[in-house]
């Protein structure tokens, strides 16, 4: 057996038989005293193709004959020898395939939607992944590090649905404007419907920005959010005025945190350095930029040098020639009234000509703030957050007679909010004071940073109240006295003060951001279960400053026990209790929001005929389906 297997491999390796000596080759034509006759001569150069002059040389018998069709042999000539431009034929050829492109469904449906939304990056749903294309894919692969690959058409990567809340907060935080794509049908309804044979109907169901991520819908109010305490979004229009040295310009401006409703507006002439408008940008840090056109060159500078690609903050540009002749104050108005005739006016004092409050408050602002106002609540129209311009207790005017306004020069060379290395907040002055507990606390902190007190006796007060809470924490001996008989009097009470003081600020530290809770449930973009944690956040809160009132006498600030009866107020507490038990805590966690309120008498009585008008309607439902499944087919 092994010897036939030697002999089987062993023919493998036979040596092989020598080929045949090929045929010798023919001996080469001999040389022709006469040069051939040339009757053209061809250049295949893209860039210079021409015909030449024909050459003539002696005649050659030995040659062929010229064509007998001269006619033909030069039609020939003048189509080969035809010049062509090759950057017309590749622009050519490139159109024909774009126009005349063979597009899947959902790719068609992917074209309609960025020519729509062309300055936004999209993220469009296709079954259990959130689907990127063309350059969108590129952009999203290089921020989240995911894999592109082409895909009939166009190039796309993917991520998974489950993680929206993430990828959205990547992209937003490399200063994308994204917007969020989901399929508005399910596949029982497409089944069933007039589109059976084609893609799922999808439309734009979300956008976000850097400003509008902590109050927007489904992945706002993280604690762990992309952006910093502050995000304020910074409407800019001005006018140049000539004057005698020169010519001036005025400017208006309108900054909103539309997580917190914080809302600053002001007019004021600035001079060729633009240094006016520099501090307030610089004191504002905002993370966008609206920019109203037309700008004048300066400012137009300025604020596109200042979002450059080293600083990370978004710009956008808005038309407002349509306000040249004074029809900003009217669309304002007409916003204000929209927004009036649902809930969030209701109620309001209406003081004259049946203007309310916060609409003659508008009636009073300079021309160019009330034009940025206008282009703001068109920008926030489609993010569905314009209701936070209609809160007139929340305007504030850049500048009074309470607070300092710090230049450029001063917040640049002090490091007041950055540094000057990489304009961050690491090693600045908010830096290294920052010690709060809360976020609040540290927007609240920011703001007397950049914002310095100008009245003595307010100085005052507000170091009282900050002694004090530090000497309550660090020191529990701190207002201990000795009585007339040599004895410590104060001591016990002041031990317990103490104490119960440190527990206060430690729990408050481990709440939620009440104040954007707050607005996100103004937004009515929270959920329910963000809703109750704030409503619990409020409670807690209360009943820990509560226990302070007890003590009262060991505050040595009138302002601490002013703001702790503010906050610890009984109406307050009283209803957010009463809201809290409305609500089914449990439906809320597990989002189960048929039985999320607690239907009593004389509360809630649209929820229970509701309900029982749903259930009487699946009752009929069942009955028509059994008579259908029973029912003889003929």
């Amino acid at each position: 057996m092994g010897k036939q297997k030697q002999q089987v491999i062993s023919r493998f390796f036979a040596p092989k038989p020598k080929p045949s000596s090929p045929p010798p080759p023919p001996p080469p034509p001999p040389p022709s005293s006469t040069s051939p006759n040339i009757s053209a001569t061809v250049t295949f150069s893209p860039l210079k193709r021409r015909r030449t002059s024909h050459l003539n040389s002696p005649s050659n018998p030995n040659l062929p004959e010229p064509p007998q069709n001269p006619t033909l042999h030069q039609k020939f000539l003048n189509k080969l020898l035809q010049p062509c431009d090759d950057d017309d034929q590749v622009f050519t050829s490139s159109t024909n395939v774009l126009s005349n492109p063979k597009y899947t469904p959902l790719e068609q449906q992917v074209v309609q939607l960025k020519n729509k939304y062309q300055d936004v990056l999209l993220m469009i749903e296709v079954g259990y992944k959130f689907r990127f294309f063309g350059q969108d894919a590129e952009n999203a692969a290089r921020v989240l590090g995911i894999y592109a690959h082409m895909d009939h058409n166009f190039l796309t990567a993917s991520v998974p649905t489950f993680r929206l809340n993430v990828y959205v907060r990547r992209l937003v935080s490399a200063g994308y404007k994204v917007g969020v794509v989901k399929q508005t049908e399910t596949a029982s309804i497409k089944a069933h419907g007039s589109n059976k044979l084609g893609p799922f109907c999808r439309g734009l169901s979300a956008l976000y920005t850097k400003a509008t991520l902590e109050a927007a819908e489904d992945v706002g109010g993280g604690e762990d959010g992309c952006v910093s305490c502050n995000s304020y979004l910074v409407c800019v229009v001005d006018n140049e005025v000539v004057g005698v040295e020169g010519t001036d310009v005025k400017i208006g401006i309108v900054g909103v945190e539309i997580s917190t409703g914080d809302v600053v507006f002001g007019e004021f002439d600035d001079n060729l350095l633009r240094t006016g408008l520099e501090a307030k940008i610089l004191t504002l840090c905002p993370a966008e930029l609206l920019l109203g056109d037309p700008l004048s060159k300066l400012t137009e500078k300025f604020l596109v040098a200042y979002a450059g690609p080293a600083s990370n903050v978004r710009m956008e540009r808005a038309s407002r020639d349509r306000y040249k002749d004074g029809g900003a104050l009217a669309e304002v108005l007409s916003a204000y009234e929209k927004i009036g005739d649902s809930d969030t006016l209701q109620g309001e004092f209406v003081e004259l000509n049946g203007k309310t409050k916060n609409q003659l408050a508008v009636m009073g602002m300079p021309d160019l703030v009330v034009q940025a106002l206008a282009l703001t609540i068109n920008h926030l129209k489609q993010f569905g957050l314009e209701r936070i311009l209609c809160l007139g207790d929340s305007f504030r005017p850049f500048s009074n007679n309470v607070e300092m306004i710090l230049s450029a020069n001063a917040m640049q060379q002090l490091e007041v909010l950055k540094n000057n290395t990489d304009g961050s907040e690491s090693g600045s002055l908010f830096e290294c004071m920052n010690q709060t507990l809360t976020t609040c606390g540290s927007r609240l902190l920011r703001h007397w940073v950049s914002h310095p007190l100008r009245d003595r006796n307010m100085i005052n007060a507000r170091l009282d109240a900050v002694s004090a809470i530090l000497e309550s924490m660090n020191s529990p001996n701190a207002y201990g006295g000795l009585g007339s008989d040599g004895k410590d009097t104060n001591i016990t009470c002041t031990v317990k003060f103490h104490q119960l003081f440190t527990s206060v600020l430690t729990n408050l530290g481990r709440l939620p951001d009440i104040q954007r809770g707050i607005t996100r449930i103004f937004h009515r973009t929270a959920t329910a279960s963000e809703f109750i944690a704030v409503i619990q956040a409020i409670i807690v809160s209360g009943k820990q400053l509560q226990q302070l009132r007890v003590e009262e006498e060991a505050y040595h600030s009138s302002l601490l026990k002013r703001l702790t009866l503010t906050a610890s107020s009984s109406s307050i507490i009283s209803t957010a209790t009463k809201l809290l038990s409305a609500l089914n805590k449990e439906a809320a966690e597990q989002r189960d929001l048929s039985n999320l309120f607690v239907v009593s008498e004389g509360q809630f009585e649209e929820v229970s005929y509701y309900e029982l008008s749903l259930n009487v309607a699946s009752l009929v439902l069942n009955c028509v389906m059994r008579s259908d499944a029973f029912s003889p087919k003929i």
